[in-house]
């Protein structure tokens, strides 16, 4: 996976919340490339190399194809913890947080 444009061509980047997650498992489902499921039954981010991320607000790039994907899990997500922002100045454009 490399770092992709999404909105008005801006590089966007995922992050999930782990205190906020309720382990349902949707974010995996529609995007397994960005999302899994560890043993402690919460959701992270997976980087570019397909490497779980654990680390307490861990981000990864958000693939152009995938966009959608990622998008949607941020507003199924039961929990609202999956946060979508622009890279170049961190402003949130898809969860919880998106103005």
């Amino acid at each position: 996976m490399q770092q992709e444009t999404g909105v008005d061509g801006e590089a966007l980047e995922v992050w999930i919340d782990q205190d906020l997650c309720t382990g349902d498992g949707i974010c995996a489902q529609y995007a397994p490339e960005v999302f899994e499921l560890d043993i402690d039954g919460l959701a992270y981010v997976k980087s570019a190399q397909d490497e779980l991320l654990q680390a307490k607000g861990a981000v990864t790039p958000v693939p152009l194809p995938l966009l959608g994907d990622v998008v949607d899990s941020a507003r199924e997500c039961p929990g609202d913890c999956i946060h979508v922002r622009r890279v170049s100045d961190r402003v949130e454009v898809y969860g919880p947080d998106a103005e």
